[in-house]
């Protein structure tokens, strides 16, 4: 797909865009804002990959970073079923994931802060038969990677939402993704839980149908999905370094949301992802504009409550917020990338 011209911005026309001065009149920095600033700390940032392509706006600013002074920038292959160790671990500097299983990982002590929202909804409920809602999911068997992934976090707040009870309603089968969808082209599970670009391809071969989908179907859609986090040491270490990553990448997910085309070209050219009409589809599909709109607290407060809940942490919403987040750098960047 390299040699592809897609609609929108050739390569060498985002590059010169993704200038200092190119990048402040797109995106209305304020002026002087990163000029102002000194450079930083560290000239090497570390980002998680796994195969999800929600997390694309991390794809897109590899194009983005030099322009806020990083030299080495490097993308960390972590576990594709639970990637969030890696920050804790300090593998990985700062990144994209899914809210709940941030927050799980808070409750147990870990180093992670959670420094902002990037985007709503990317993950999509299927099912087959008769399966229309999240109660006709009660005795039924379930696809998810792994227990304590993002796939079963998630769909377990869901399943509290409605009245079930995760721990007992529902038979939890355990494969990877690709394996999960397979069984449910085959009817062999009834529900699958997953994130681009598996929604997407299930829909293009017409396998089983939406049940829930994160970005239309409230309340999931009135809060974030994936947010940005780093380990708590980086951040303490290199506050700039920490403010000019996260930057780039809500830079780069104003880019997904404008420029779809250009995005998935990235992400293809980059290795990231390999079905350019799949990952198209993903950036028309994911709300990456509405990063702006949404207070991060609110995510937090309310995924912690439902996680609380069903006894996945013991830890009070307030508290998680006071021990795992750090609002002042996306306060900031709210005020400077006005859009």
């Amino acid at each position: 797909m390299g040699g592809r011209r897609s609609e929108g911005w050739s390569r060498r026309e985002f590059l010169a865009k993704a200038t200092l001065a190119g990048t402040a009149a797109i995106f209305c920095l304020e002026p002087n804002s990163i000029g102002a600033e000194p450079p930083p700390e560290t000239t090497r940032i570390r980002l998680s990959q796994i195969a999800g392509i929600c997390i694309a706006p991390q794809y897109v600013a590899k194009e983005l970073l030099p322009g806020e002074g990083f030299r080495d920038i490097r993308y960390v292959q972590v576990s594709g079923t639970n990637p969030y160790p890696a920050f804790a671990s300090a593998d990985v500097d700062i990144s994209m994931a899914f809210i709940a299983p941030f927050l799980t990982q808070v409750d147990a002590g870990l180093p992670i802060i959670l420094l902002g929202g990037v985007h709503v909804g990317c993950f999509e409920l299927f099912g087959i038969g008769d399966i229309r809602a999240i109660r006709d999911l009660k005795g039924k068997s379930v696809g998810v990677p792994a227990m304590g992934t993002a796939q079963h976090v998630f769909l377990a707040s869901m399943l509290a939402y409605v009245g079930l009870d995760p721990r007992q309603d529902i038979n939890w089968v355990t494969h990877d993704t690709v394996e999960s969808a397979r069984l449910l082209a085959e009817r062999k599970v009834d529900a699958l839980m997953a994130f681009p670009p598996v929604p997407q391809e299930l829909r293009a071969k017409n396998i089983g149908h939406v049940i829930v989908n994160s970005a239309l179907d409230r309340p999931w859609s009135q809060y974030f999905c994936c947010m940005v986090a780093t380990n708590r040491e980086f951040a303490r270490k290199h506050p700039v370094a920490t403010k000019r990553a996260l930057r780039a990448i809500l830079k780069a997910t104003d880019i997904c949301a404008l420029e779809p085309n250009r995005a998935a070209q990235i992400i293809v050219d980059g290795g990231f992802t390999k079905e350019y009409r799949y990952a198209l589809q993903a950036m028309k599909d994911v709300s990456y504009s509405r990063w702006r709109e949404f207070d991060a607290e609110d995510t937090v407060r309310f995924y912690a409550l439902s996680l609380h809940d069903i006894g996945m942490i013991k830890t009070s919403p307030n508290k998680i917020i006071v021990q795992g987040t750090d609002w002042r750098f996306i306060r900031e960047l709210k005020k400077e990338l006005k859009g």
